[in-house]
């Protein structure tokens, strides 16, 4: 069967550095090992999905030396790269791991902010590239600032156009605008769901706010649950809950519902059922927490974890 094409729209790019060090000590001098990645959430599913063997390409705006480093190693990667020019210098996100202790510190800028000149250009420079790739267009991420809240909308509606599936992964007023141009899915997290839907998230039943959601797109819809795992709707309305095997816990989470994302469009752009997706997608988050470097998957780790995950209908 022919690979999955996708198409991201990267608006908030980075370059994604990882400093492992043996203990982090505020005010000490460290001597880190790095992992350099070129990142934003819409590269890190680009990367996931392209190791997955996927036809992946991307439109994303890049600005000074960051952004030549971050065309460069898409090139090299296989990822097809258009690029729109940015007055302001593409970003680098910092995070740092110890060996010796859970979580990770991190540094994130915000990203240069688009100006109106910028986002036409994109939105042209997008529209020529989604003119020649059917499948799936999917952006995720912040909005950067300088845009209305309806940027993300106006994406889905010229993909639609264009006759794309739109896949929507975002929060705030932003996805509410995108929400309400019913993309194909929405992939959002527990908290995300409860604050577009209006209620309590600790409280709030997964099962009930993807019928909601799903119920205003027409489409498809995926809460994720960090260790609980994820709830999965179908645009027919079935539903099924994943869980992740035991004793899996990975060190690097930046990424992995990036990871997440790449590998269920991946699967299901070349037919794969909801389950199936839902597994490989699964597999996909597990596997990027399992090495430094968001995006960065081993696939056959991904398939195995995958093959251990339990799907129950609901």
């Amino acid at each position: 069967m022919l690979p999955g094409v996708i198409t991201v729209a990267a608006l908030s790019p980075s370059v994604d550095l990882m400093y492992l060090v043996d203990h982090l000590k505020l005010g000490a001098i460290h001597r880190p090992a790095a992992v350099r990645v070129a990142g934003g959430k819409s590269l890190n599913l680009a990367r996931a999905a392209a190791t997955l063997g996927a036809d992946v390409a991307a439109v994303a705006v890049l600005g000074g030396a960051t952004g030549d480093y971050i065309e460069q190693e898409l090139v090299k990667a296989g990822i097809g790269i258009r690029s729109v020019g940015s007055p302001g210098e593409t970003r680098v996100c910092v995070s740092v791991a110890g060996a010796d202790q859970d979580g990770l510190t991190e540094f994130y800028p915000y990203a240069p902010e688009i100006p109106p000149e910028v986002w036409s250009a994109f939105r042209t420079r997008l529209a020529g590239m989604i003119a020649s790739r059917p499948g799936w267009l999917v952006i995720n991420g912040s909005a950067p600032q300088g845009l209305d809240d309806s940027a993300y909308a106006q994406v889905v509606e010229m993909s639609h156009q264009s006759g794309l599936k739109v896949a929507v992964d975002t929060h705030g007023p932003v996805l509410a605008a995108a929400v309400d141009r019913a993309p194909d899915l929405v992939k959002i997290n527990r908290y995300e769901a409860a604050e577009l839907v209006g209620v309590d998230a600790d409280s709030a039943d997964l099962e009930a706010l993807a019928a909601v959601i799903g119920e205003r797109t027409g489409g498809q819809v995926i809460i994720t649950d960090g260790r609980a795992g994820a709830v999965g709707r179908a645009a027919d309305g079935a539903t099924h809950l994943i869980s992740l095997p035991e004793a899996l816990n990975g060190r690097y989470p930046v990424g992995s519902g990036d990871a997440f994302l790449g590998g269920w469009l991946a699967a299901t752009d070349i037919g794969a059922s909801p389950a199936t997706a839902l597994r490989l997608a699964t597999g996909c988050g597990t596997a990027n927490a399992l090495l430094p470097g968001p995006g960065n998957l081993d696939p056959e780790t991904a398939r195995e974890v995958a093959d251990r995950c339990t799907v129950r209908s609901l």
